[in-house]
């Protein structure tokens, strides 16, 4: 179940990390609301996961979700570049997270 918690926990901040954006393009009470509910679940989320799991693992990964999935939302909903080298980096990022629960 944490680790269901910690994937819920990164799909949270993905979507914070979206209404960042949202709010700064609308400047309304609904981007700033849905802002602080990601947020909020995010970190509710990530605590409970962190009960059961390592905090330097359950923060990696959280982090690796929110920050990956922040970029690839970027490409999708915004238009940021799609080039190729992004992607890498993208994966490098994933790897990493996924590695350090492997040696843990």
């Amino acid at each position: 179940m944490a680790w269901i918690s910690l994937i819920l926990a990164g799909f949270c901040e993905m979507f914070g990390v979206a209404m960042i954006n949202k709010l700064h393009m609308d400047r309304n009470w609904q981007s700033f609301i849905l802002l602080l509910l990601g947020f909020g679940a995010s970190f509710l989320f990530l605590a409970y996961a962190m009960n059961s799991l390592p905090m330097g693992t359950a923060y990696a990964i959280w982090t690796g979700i929110g920050a990956s999935g922040g970029a690839i939302l970027g490409m999708l909903l915004y238009g940021e570049s799609k080039d190729w080298k992004r992607l890498i980096f993208i994966a490098m990022v994933l790897c990493a997270a996924i590695g350090l629960k492997l040696v843990s």
